[in-house]
């Protein structure tokens, strides 16, 4: 293995940190804002669950990544380096300006833009992609319709109670929603780093004939995104808990478990969805419930144009990064 690789691998997990790091705000954001943890012990909650994570799912998304997006064969270190450099750059950008915007689509767009510089549109997989973006509207549809039926049960099995009765009850609800989420959190978002240095393996020949997902590939993605949520992105829980809508325990419960049921779906059938599009829909769709007001839309299109630029960008980024690369 040699240094340019290693320093490749460790790039990669620095990705993945950097997905912690962002989406720290999904996992934590209601149960912050609806002060049933604080910051720090949230965090701490959510890293945990994040990394042991792998324990209850399969590795389906990590083959999507590695296999399914862009043809194995044209993958080499320069293409993946700039892919995550790709990456990381849109994640670090979109960070200082508050916007809970998607790892999983930043990488993808990667992988798309030093592809197409390297080979062209023969060596994208559009089965693989059509299925990631299809899910970029499925995911936050499902999550928000999700989110407003649940609440819709909720609201009415608890609406004789008292409401300081219903806000003890689910402020120990939300440590079972919030633990259930940041599992789908870490099963689906540390897979796709994992697809990532296992497609560079491969592509060097040091897996050897078969594609597969070595066990110390796996701890160590898991340990990078619970150490990133470790120490969260504060900017974006500010973004998701306050100004999208205000939340009480119920709603983050509500939110929460919507989009932990979303997310386990979508890792059980390999798809790499956004959890960070999950939770914004599960949150407007449970916020909606009181009154379509309480919901700053103004605030979810600013979440919804940077979803949509995302790949392009972040494509853009790893397609100058590749031209430059090569032609050192």
């Amino acid at each position: 293995m040699t240094l340019y690789i290693i320093f490749i691998i460790l790039l990669a997990l620095t990705f993945d940190f950097l997905n912690g790091f962002h989406d720290a705000a999904n996992s934590i954001a209601t149960v912050v804002s609806t002060r049933v943890l604080s910051p720090r012990y949230a965090v701490m909650w959510a890293a945990f669950f994040n990394f042991i994570a792998f324990l209850f799912f399969g590795l389906h998304v990590a083959g999507t990544i590695g296999t399914g997006i862009i043809d194995i064969g044209i993958m080499d270190e320069n293409l993946i380096m700039s892919t995550l450099v790709g990456a990381c750059l849109w994640d670090i950008i979109t960070w200082w300006l508050g916007l809970p915007t998607s790892s999983s689509h930043a990488l993808m767009g990667g992988l798309i833009g030093a592809a197409l510089i390297k080979a062209g549109s023969t060596a994208l997989v559009w089965s693989g992609i059509t299925k990631t973006i299809i899910f970029i509207f499925v995911s936050p549809a499902l999550g928000l319709l999700l989110g407003l039926g649940l609440g819709t049960l909720v609201y009415r099995a608890f609406r004789r109670s008292a409401p300081t009765q219903v806000d003890k009850f689910f402020r120990k609800g939300q440590l079972l929603s919030a633990a259930l989420y940041s599992l789908g959190h870490g099963g689906n978002d540390a897979q796709k780093t994992m697809g990532i240095i296992a497609g560079l393996l491969f592509s060097t020949g040091l897996l050897g004939e078969k594609f597969y997902i070595p066990l110390w590939v796996v701890l160590s993605c898991q340990a990078a995104i619970a150490l990133g949520t470790m120490c969260g992105g504060w900017r974006i829980v500010k973004t998701l808990g306050q100004k999208v809508t205000k939340l009480r325990p119920v709603d983050g419960f509500c939110a929460e478990t919507a989009a932990a049921a979303t997310l386990f779906f979508s890792s059980w059938f390999g798809i790499p969805v956004s959890t960070t599009h999950t939770i914004s829909g599960s949150i407007m769709g449970v916020g909606s419930l009181r009154r379509l007001t309480a919901v700053r839309w103004g605030v979810a299109g600013q979440i919804v144009w940077a979803w949509i630029l995302t790949i392009p960008f972040s494509a853009a980024i790893s397609a100058l990064t590749y031209y430059i690369v090569v032609n050192m």
